[in-house]
């Protein structure tokens, strides 16, 4: 099943990464509505600036009508072009941004969040301690979740 699941997970991590880096985003867009131009011109036999122009008004789904394809290349171009950048493109550029909208101001910093683990485990010591010299048995620490690569693992074997 792992094997089956792969090439899945590749895509899922270059969607990831793709949609963690603007320049990546914003250049992939651009480079998509260059090269749809291109083909566009030579299908349809448009000149490029036209045919720039119908895949910008095409990518961003306006659709003037003023230009429009009438091979059947080029309304596949057309539905692949929009599918791209309406189910794809348009959506991660969105999310990207949005993203970086949302702060939270009440997060820890990876700092604080050292110095909190540092002082839960002193406490913890000289609890044991102050146990120790009163002859109480503390109850045993519960134990620790298991590492991140460890739940992926357990996850991908259900």
């Amino acid at each position: 099943m792992d094997v089956l699941l792969q090439p899945f997970r590749w895509v899922y991590r270059g969607l990831v990464w793709f949609a963690n880096s603007p320049r990546t985003l914003i250049t992939s867009y651009l480079l998509m509505i260059v090269v749809a131009g291109v083909i566009y011109s030579h299908v349809e036999h448009k000149s490029a600036t036209d045919s720039v122009w119908w895949a910008v008004v095409t990518a961003s789904t306006v659709g003037y009508g003023d230009i429009s394809p009438t091979t059947g290349a080029g309304r596949a171009l057309a539905a692949l072009l929009i599918s791209t950048m309406v189910l794809l493109v348009i959506p991660l550029i969105t999310a990207h941004f949005a993203s970086q909208l949302i702060v939270d101001d009440d997060a820890f910093e990876h700092d604080e969040q050292e110095e909190l683990k540092a002082d839960v485990r002193r406490m913890r010591a000289l609890l044991e301690e102050l146990a120790a010299r009163q002859g109480i048995t503390l109850p045993p620490e519960p134990p620790l979740p298991p590492p991140p690569a460890t739940r992926r693992a357990r996850r991908s074997r259900r």
